[in-house]
């Protein structure tokens, strides 16, 4: 009776450790426009997915979701959250949005409103956020650059979350990891990207499975 018990324990022990790798994965949803939908080059060489593939090799237990659209918009993006949310459950959501509503001049307050609900949304489903820092053109004036620029780091503030630097800046700067729009990373630059962002995104989701193991 005392071996089959011992029996009893030694194997579900064994399946409490073939299980838990699968449970303890840890995901991030992209929330993003066509700076992180890959505009202009195939879907599976973009930096989220070569983030992913990274993932997949070195660090299993992390999970990249791209559900960025080319030409989103903070409106758009509140719309499909409710949907995103209820499919993939993500841990963390980091917030890549805003570059359209700059380029196309709407009010920075309901754009800001936007982004504020999307975190609320996202907060009250127990989703923690990350914001990227995003800049535009100065075609609308420094005023309107300044104040759209300033919008996201009231806003990290405001929820106490991760504001992550705009990854353009450092390709932006670049002619040979630009499309000829000059607004587009192209190919070559999908790599650079992913460096940038891989380490900083890793972060994020590596404190929710330290977090996890308190």
């Amino acid at each position: 009776m005392i071996k089959k018990f011992l029996y009893v324990i030694f194997v579900t022990s064994l399946l409490v450790l073939t299980i838990r790798p699968a449970a303890a994965k840890v995901s991030l949803m992209v929330l993003g426009d066509s700076l992180s939908a890959g505009y202009g080059i195939a879907e599976a060489d973009g930096w989220v997915n070569e983030v992913r593939r990274h993932w997949q090799t070195h660090y299993p237990e992390l999970e990249i979701i791209n559900a960025s659209i080319s030409g989103e918009t903070t409106a758009g993006g509140l719309n499909r959250l409710p949907s995103l949310i209820e499919r993939h459950r993500p841990d963390w959501v980091f917030i890549e949005l805003g570059g359209n509503d700059g380029l196309r001049g709407f009010q920075l307050n309901t754009m800001a409103d936007n982004i504020r609900e999307m975190i609320r949304i996202l907060q009250s489903e127990g989703i923690q956020v990350a914001l990227s820092e995003i800049e535009i053109p100065p075609n609308l004036g420094p005023r309107y650059t300044r104040e759209f620029r300033q919008v996201f780091h009231t806003l990290a503030e405001e929820a106490e979350i991760p504001l992550v630097p705009f990854f353009m800046r450092e390709i932006a700067v670049r002619p040979e990891l630009m499309q000829g729009d000059g607004i587009h990373p192209n190919l070559a630059a999908q790599p650079v990207i992913a460096d940038i962002m891989e380490p900083k995104l890793r972060a994020l989701l590596e404190r929710v499975s330290l977090e996890g193991e308190r």
